[in-house]
C-alpha cells in the first residue's frame, strides 16, 4: 500500500468536519475541484470508498470512519517527529544541584519540560542542603545549583525571595516553651533561622525530629510531633502557616541560581534559561536577568 500524503489526510478530515468539499476547501483555502483531487488520490491509496455520495448527502463508509482514527495518528505522530527533529539538538551532561524543598514542589516539572525540548542532554541530580550543595559545588562536583541563601549574602543569581514562616497540621497554634522544632540536620539555613529567632526572643525549644527528606519532616509534622520552618511558597501538602504571635519573626530566605563556571556550555546555558523562566512563571515580581 501506498504511503498515505499528509495533505491529503487534511483534507479528509477537513470534509469529514465540515460536511462537504466546499465548505471544506473554504477551510482550507482550496479550490472544490482540489478538495476532490485529494480524496480520490487517497480513496485510491486506501484501495477503499471513504465516501458514500448522492445529490444530497455525503456520509463516511465504514471505511471512511476507520480512516478518521489512522488520519489523526498519522498526523499526530508526523507532528511529533517534526517537533523532535526541529529542536536544538543539545547533547551532554549536567550535574544539577537541588535544595530537598525545591525539588519536592518547584523543579519536577521544569525539568521534565527540559528532558523533553532537550533529549541529548543527560541530567545528573543531586539533592541535598543548600551549604552542602554548594561545597560540591565549589570542589567541582557540580556544574549547576538551584538553593537557597541568607538575605545579604551575594553568591549565585536571585530568582525570587520567600517568606519563612512557622509551620504545622491544619490548627495547629499554641506552641509553648519548649518548642518543640522538626528540622533538617546542621547546616540546615532553616534550622539555623529557627534557632536564632528563638534565641532572640529568649524562647526554649526541643529538636523533636530530624529528617534530611522533606518527606519525613511533612511526616512528623502531620504526625503532631512539631513545627517546621519552611519557606511559605513551597509549604508541603497538609502543612499550614501557623497563626501564633507568640512565635517570633524569621524573616525572608532567598533562592538562588549558581553556576560552577562563568562561561556556560549550550546544555547548562539552556537549563539556566529553563529554570529562570520557570521561576517567573511560579513567582510574582522577579528580577530580570542583567547580564
Amino acid at each position: 500500500m501506498n504511503m498515505f500524503d499528509p495533505d491529503q489526510l487534511r483534507t479528509f478530515l477537513a470534509v469529514e468536519r465540515a460536511g462537504g468539499f466546499t465548505a471544506a476547501g473554504r477551510i482550507l483555502g482550496l479550490r472544490q475541484s482540489t478538495v476532490s483531487g485529494h480524496i480520490a488520490k487517497l480513496e485510491q491509496a486506501a484501495g477503499r470508498a471513504l465516501f458514500r455520495r448522492d445529490t444530497r448527502n455525503l456520509a463516511l463508509t465504514a471505511d471512511g470512519a476507520a480512516m478518521v482514527g489512522f488520519a489523526r495518528s498519522i498526523l499526530d505522530a508526523q507532528a511529533h517527529a517534526e517537533r523532535y527533529f526541529s529542536e536544538s539538538r543539545l547533547s551532554g551532561l549536567i550535574r544539577l544541584g537541588a535544595s530537598d524543598d525545591l525539588m519536592a514542589r518547584e523543579l519536577p516539572d521544569v525539568l521534565l519540560e527540559f528532558q523533553r525540548s532537550h533529549p541529548g542532554v543527560d541530567l545528573e541530580l543531586t539533592v541535598g542542603l543548600s551549604e552542602t550543595l554548594r561545597t560540591r559545588l565549589e570542589a567541582g562536583e557540580l556544574d549547576l545549583m538551584v538553593a537557597k541563601r541568607r538575605p545579604g549574602e551575594q553568591h549565585g543569581e536571585l530568582l525570587w525571595r520567600d517568606r519563612l514562616v512557622w509551620a504545622g497540621r491544619s490548627g495547629a497554634t499554641g506552641f509553648t516553651d519548649p518548642v518543640p522544632l522538626v528540622t533538617y540536620p546542621p547546616p540546615s539555613m532553616t534550622r539555623q533561622a529557627a534557632l536564632q529567632a528563638l534565641e532572640r526572643e529568649g524562647r526554649t525549644w526541643r529538636i523533636a525530629c530530624v529528617s534530611d527528606s522533606q518527606l519525613g519532616l511533612r511526616a512528623a509534622v502531620l504526625a503532631g510531633l512539631g513545627v517546621i520552618v519552611h519557606a511559605e511558597s513551597l509549604l508541603p501538602a497538609g502543612l499550614f502557616a501557623v497563626a501564633d504571635d507568640r512565635l517570633p519573626k524569621l524573616g525572608d530566605l532567598e533562592f538562588v541560581l549558581l553556576r560552577r563556571r562563568s562561561r556556560l556550555s549550550e546544555p547548562e546555558r539552556a537549563l539556566c534559561d529553563a529554570i529562570e523562566a520557570g521561576a517567573r512563571r511560579e513567582h510574582a515580581s522577579l528580577p530580570r536577568r542583567t547580564g
